[in-house]
This record gives structure tokens, sequence and C-alpha cells, in this order.
């Protein structure tokens, strides 16, 4: 066979993200912190962008408080999507154009965590530095958020767990007056308290205190070391400070070498227990969207403007420079400036729409929890927004992420209002898989020692309840629960009726 050059053609399709669309990306999951100090680099970079108290992003926020109404379910929702010249930012592959595949074929279902990742790594096509990502050690939020995720299965104590996580201070204190957060959140002052309580065996022992003595009294229980000496110890403490020994020692009722013991054994306490995450950085939580009342019983949903950097381009200036005499290089130089700056105002402008469309439909979705409290929370999954407001999942990841709301009740991330749900098989309304987890935690509870449910049987069982549910979700949700398999749990049973 002789061996010749010759060309061929050959037509194939490839993914391309663009640096605009790097850049879209990341400003799309920037909190309104991240997003100024970004935008202040960006000032400081380019000679042409300049800030002005009324842009095209303060026109668009004005546009939201004087928009006209939208009823949908008797819920007036005020917003600047209608009418608006382009489509939201949206992360979603176009086969006919090369600059929007920019989007991302192939995220498939796309998660939060994933997103954040994708966006702070991947989406810049440089590898994060494998030193640091070793270095990094979880914040106590994210430390927290992991125990509550394996804690709670029931969606209303996720939300309250996840709002007292919010509510702690730099030495991981709860300052937060109870009542009010019942009031707050719509719910009974019990509940909360349920849920605190449950909080309060977390690690680092001492977390979620409200005051020294109980931060004290969590650990010593955490240690098993609560009797009720030191109980009298730990209420008397000030004694301590006041170095009125003998008294404190009256009180407890030993000896004096006992309380010289308790004295030490409550010095090596941690009375700041959060402080060893003090490597975390805590930025103040600005709202990105503000939600307000009307008179008629709807809701104003409106961007924050104190939050949106307002950047416009001097062309009066991009001008001047052009007509000078410059060289080559610096006429690409300012060709390149140009284009980034129109490519920046209009990305902002785009995350602005985008926010505030998600924020809209979120407001719709998870109306009776605004209205009645927090019992009322529905299932939600970021597919349910995503096709409502025909987006990619992936984008409502990153607009959710790190975005803030200021409501009636309170300041929420985004992500607060979304919790899993399961299809009906019946074709009724969908169920809360932490619903589904604690059915299936009460459905083996309740077997008989001669009668363990394997999986396929509890897929069998949510069925007849009406559950469409895969044998593999139920061996997934049992694990969470930390519920051996159904052979590991027979055995365990037989050597519990051998024994007996």
């Amino acid at each position: 066979m002789g061996l010749a050059p010759r060309l061929d053609l050959r037509q194939s399709q490839s993914l391309v993200i663009t640096p605009q669309l790097q850049q879209a990306i990341k400003l799309l999951q920037l909190s309104a912190v991240e997003l100024v100090e970004y935008v202040d680099q960006e000032l400081e970079s380019n000679p042409l962008l300049e800030t002005e108290d009324t842009g095209e992003l303060g026109a668009l926020t004005e546009s939201a408080g004087n928009a006209d109404d939208r009823s949908e379910e008797g819920m007036s929702v005020v917003d600047a999507v209608e009418g608006q010249t382009e489509a939201p930012l949206d992360i979603e592959v176009g086969v006919e154009d090369n600059e929007a595949a920019l989007s991302l074929e192939g995220e498939g279902n796309f998660d939060t965590a994933n997103a954040q990742d994708w966006g702070s790594g991947g989406a810049g096509g440089e590898a994060p530095d494998l030193e640091r990502t070793v270095a990094e050690a979880p914040d106590l939020r994210s430390h927290l958020v992991q125990q509550l995720n394996l804690s709670f299965v029931d969606a209303t104590d996720h939300f309250i767990g996840m709002w007292l996580i919010d509510q702690l201070d730099e030495s991981g204190y709860l300052r937060a007056d109870l009542t009010e957060t019942a009031e707050q959140l719509g719910a009974p002052e019990a509940h909360i308290l349920r849920v605190l309580d449950t909080l309060q065996r977390f690690d680092p022992p001492g977390i979620f205190a409200r005051d020294l003595k109980e931060c004290l009294r969590l650990q010593l229980q955490d240690r098993n070391r609560f009797d009720p000496a030191m109980e009298a110890f730990i209420a008397h403490i000030e004694l301590l400070a006041a170095r009125e020994i003998k008294k404190l020692r009256e009180i407890c009722g030993v000896s004096m070498e006992d309380i010289q013991d308790m004295i030490a054994e409550v010095r090596a306490l941690d009375p700041k227990p959060a402080l060893k995450f003090e490597h975390a950085v805590s930025n103040a939580v600005i709202p990105d969207v503000i939600m307000t009342p009307l008179p008629d019983g709807g809701w104003r949903v409106e961007l924050n403007i104190d939050a949106l950097p307002r950047v416009l381009v001097n062309r009066t200036y991009a001008a001047t420079i052009n007509r000078a005499a410059m060289s080559k290089t610096d006429k690409a130089f300012m060709t390149e400036k140009l284009q980034t700056a129109n490519w920046l105002v209009k990305a902002l402008h785009q995350r602005a729409e985008t926010i505030l469309k998600v924020a809209t439909e979120l407001v719709k979705q998870q109306e009776a929890f605004f209205r009645l409290g927090i019992t009322h929370l529905r299932p939600l999954i970021l597919r349910d927004v995503a096709e409502a407001i025909e987006m990619h999942e992936s984008t409502v990841s990153r607009v959710t992420t790190n975005k803030y709301m200021s409501t009636p009740r309170g300041i929420f991330e985004l992500k607060y209002f979304f919790t899993q749900a399961l299809p009906s098989a019946n074709g009724a309304a969908s169920h809360s898989a932490e619903a589904v987890r604690h059915r299936i935690k009460t459905l083996i509870d309740a077997e008989a020692a001669t009668d363990v449910l394997s999986d396929d049987r509890i897929v069998d069982i949510l069925r007849g309840d009406g559950v469409e549910v895969a044998r593999r979700t139920v061996a997934k949700y049992r694990d969470s629960l930390n519920i051996p398999s159904s052979v590991q749990r027979r055995r365990d049973k037989s050597m519990e009726l051998g024994v007996g």
C-alpha cells in the first residue's frame, strides 16, 4: 500500500467555552460581596469602565419596582423579567450557536455542589492548586451542615436547623431569641427547641449554647461528667471567678480535693468552641433580592439596588482615544478593553435579570411558606424551577448559591427553599425525600426479628403507598440513616434471640 499525502474533510461537534462564557459563569455564582470585589478589580484594570449612580443595572432594578403585577393562582408577583429584550443568562447548550455552546452539554443532572466546584476550577481551564486544596479544612458552617444532613429526615426540621446554623456567632453561641425565631418561621417554639436539642449534640461539643454555663454543660455532658455536684458547680461558676472556693465547695458538697479536680476539669473545657474554625471567612450577608407584601395580598419581588454595582462603558473616552494617533499594539489593546467592558456590562445586566427571574419563581413555588409558616414548605428541586422558567438546572444551581432574599420572615439563602421530592406512583402530588426516609426508618424499626424487610420488599411497600422509588434509592436512603442491610439486621436479631 503506497503512502501519499491527502486531504480529508470531517465534520464534528465540540464544546467551546469562550472567555466571555467563563466570565459569565463566574459572575453568576458570585455573592454580592464577591461581585463588588470583582467589579472593583475590573475598574482598576480597564480604563473604559466607570461607575455611575444610575446605569443599566439601576434601570433594571427600577423597572422591577414599577412593573405591572402578574397574577398567578391569586398571587401577584412584580418583576423585571417580562418585556426584556434579551433572555436572562442561561447556561444551556445551543446546537446551532457555537457562542452559546458556551453552554455545558453533558452536564446533565448538575447538582449544587458540582456546579460550584466546576465554576471555581474547571470553567477557567485551570486545575485547583493541590497544596491549597489539601490544606483547606471545612469551615464551621460546612462542618455543621454535614451533620445536619445526617441528623434530620424531615424537611421542616432541616430548614429550622439551617436557620439556626446561620444565627451562630464567631464563638459558636446561638444569640437568636427562640420566641422571635418561632414567630418568624411560623413554627411552635417547642418545635424549635426540639431541633436545637439535636443541634447541641453536634461536634464540636458546646456548639449552639446560648450562654457560657450552657456551653460548659454541653461539653461536660459529652464527656459524661455532668453529675449533680458538677451541675451545682456550673450553676454557681461565678464564685470561681470571685475566688470564693470554700463557698463553692460547700454548695457542691464535695471535699477540697474534689473541688480542685472539678476546677481543673472545667478549666480544660473550651468556652468558645467555634474558634478552631476561625480560619473560615465570614462575609456579611447582603440580600440580592427584596421581597415585600403588597396591599392586595400579593408580593413584590425586586433586586436590591444597593447590592448591584453600576458599571458603564465610557464610549466618549473610547472614541477620543481611537481618534488619536496610536500604534497598532495600542489600538489592539483599546479594542480588547472595549470588548471586555461591553461584555461585562451585558453580563452584569443578564446576571441581575436571571437572579430576579429565579427568585420570583421561588416565591411562587413557596408562597404557602411565606404566608403560613415553615410547616407549609413544599417539596421543591432545581428541576421544578428550571422547567418553570425554561432554564438549565445548572443555571438555577449557580443562581441560588450564595444569593440571599430578604423576606417578611427574615433573610434566607435561596437554597433554603429546595427540598428533594420523589414522584408519586399514582400520579398524585410528589413526596418529599425526607418523608420517604422517615417512612423507611419507620418500616425497619417496626420489623419483626423473624420477618426482616429486604430493600426490594420496602420498594413494594412504598409503591403500595403511592411512592415510586427505585431499589438503589432505598439502599442509599438506608445507608444515609446508618441502617445495616437486611442480611446484617437478620444476623443481629438472631443473635439477640439466641442470647435471650
